[in-house]
Parts: C-alpha cells; sequence; structure tokens
C-alpha cells in the first residue's frame, strides 16, 4: 500500500474523541498518525494500520 507522510487516512474504527480520520506523520515499519479530531499521535505497526484503512486522501484525491 502507498501511504505517504501528510495523507489523511480514514480507519475502520473510530478514535475515542469520534474522528475516524488520522494524519500520517511518519512511514516505515511503524507509521507514526496524529488524530485529526483531537491531536492525539499514536504509533502503529505498518501491519495493523494497513488491515484497519478503508481511504486514503492525498491533497485532494482519494485513493482507495
Amino acid at each position: 500500500m502507498d501511504v505517504q507522510v501528510g495523507d489523511i487516512l480514514t480507519m475502520k474504527k473510530p478514535h475515542p474523541c469520534g474522528s475516524k480520520q488520522w494524519k500520517v506523520l511518519r512511514t516505515g515499519m511503524d507509521f507514526k498518525l496524529s488524530c485529526v479530531g483531537c491531536g492525539h499521535e499514536v504509533m502503529l505497526p505498518r501491519s495493523k494500520a494497513e488491515k484497519n484503512i478503508r481511504s486514503i486522501e492525498r491533497e485532494g484525491e482519494t485513493i482507495c
């Protein structure tokens, strides 16, 4: 899956704040994500994050 820094990921399950959207801050073996709703930052293993992605938004265009 082609995920780049700055992409907005829409996940299957919402964060406790209610937002399903996360901004990608770092990629590699792990993703560093920031919740769009509340700003909380988390690190997730790439395999777990990719499994939970519904869509990827990149500068106005939607991918998958």
